[in-house]
């Protein structure tokens, strides 16, 4: 089978496909052949060597395919499921621990970009019905953070106001659950073209931040005294406009950082007496990923796939990725 490892320093340049052999199960586990992966900033940074890994290590967290082989103890996949990924395989509920995130797929795991992994059954969920495995493999990371800061973090309930930050694919789907869950959702981003795409699937009001260095404020004019929800992806560059935008008694879940983003500054006297809850997110356990699940196989929503790439094009899809003019997710299939 051919995996695809990242050699050490890191380096799109230093991706390499290299070929092992073919896996059998152990008692208690799985052998999944994935057949589709999704970029995430996270995966971005392994690759180039941002968060350094072992010489060898698979990346990519996202990952969705097919049980084709299963352990004698196993009972709760058959072979021929269609199963994806999770990004913290050993989350399986409750509160997050270090023993639960300390294992993290394509970090200080193996990721999915191989064509088979072995894997206990704990570490993949069903995928939604009708699903194709690309549109899967866009769920574990990105869906599953949008999902857990409006409904898990926030609670969102139907009326209240969001606000999504660009058109990344966490921020895509965000627009897409909360518009689900009945809520009104404003948006950010920095292209004219892009804008006119968020107002076609349903946000109301969208403000181009290069032009207009103050967007919180005209954020929260545009939703008359602010927004319920933010999910603020750029960190320090952003967390103050966050704030900015939000209405009083609101709620930000932090999930991001963009380049630039790891230090900002934070307009305190707006964090107190605006009685802010701010939540740092890191993705989800395993009955998230199942609540999200279910949410999405009572709907018909589907994810925006921007741009499709091949088992041996990763280092071409993080460099669509490094440009920023894709909407909604990149993905690769084999």
């Amino acid at each position: 089978m051919r995996t695809l490892q990242v050699k050490q320093p890191g380096g799109l340049d230093k991706l390499e496909i290299v070929e092992q052999p073919d896996l059998n199960p152990g008692r208690d586990q799985i052998i999944v052949h994935w057949h589709a992966t999704s970029l995430n900033y996270h995966d971005y940074l392994v690759a180039i060597g941002a968060i350094p890994v072992p010489d060898g290590r698979i990346p990519m967290s996202d990952g969705a395919g097919e049980v084709i082989a299963i352990g004698e103890n196993v009972h709760q996949f058959k072979v021929g499921d269609k199963v994806m990924s999770m990004f913290f395989p050993n989350w399986i509920e409750g509160k997050p621990s270090l023993q639960k995130t300390v294992g993290i797929m394509g970090e200080t795991l193996d990721g999915c970009m191989a064509e088979q992994a072995c894997l206990p059954v704990s570490a993949v969920t069903a995928i939604p019905e009708g699903y194709t495995y690309a549109e899967a493999a866009t769920l574990p990371c990105a869906a599953l953070t949008a999902w857990r800061g409006l409904m898990v973090e926030g609670n969102l309930q139907a009326g209240e106001k969001v606000l999504i930050e660009g058109t990344g694919g966490m921020s895509i789907f965000a627009l897409q659950l909360a518009k689900m869950a009945g809520a009104r959702v404003f948006a950010t981003t920095s292209s004219a073209e892009k804008a006119e795409r968020l107002k076609a699937m349903g946000a109301e009001a969208v403000v181009n931040y290069k032009e207009d260095e103050r967007w919180g404020k005209t954020i929260f004019k545009l939703a008359d005294g602010g927004v319920d929800h933010v999910l603020d992806v750029g960190g320090g560059s952003t967390m103050k406009q966050s704030i900015e935008a939000t209405a009083i008694g609101g709620h930000i879940a932090s999930i991001g950082i963009l380049s630039g983003g790891r230090k900002g500054e934070i307009t305190f006297p707006k964090l107190f007496f605006k009685h802010l809850t701010m939540s740092g997110i890191a993705v989800g356990s395993r009955v998230m990923q199942e609540a999200m699940l279910a949410a999405i196989n009572t709907s018909d929503m589907k994810p925006v796939i921007d741009k499709s790439f091949g088992f041996d094009e990763l280092a071409a899809a993080f460099r669509h990725q490094e440009s920023g003019a894709h909407f909604g997710k990149i993905v690769l299939e084999w």
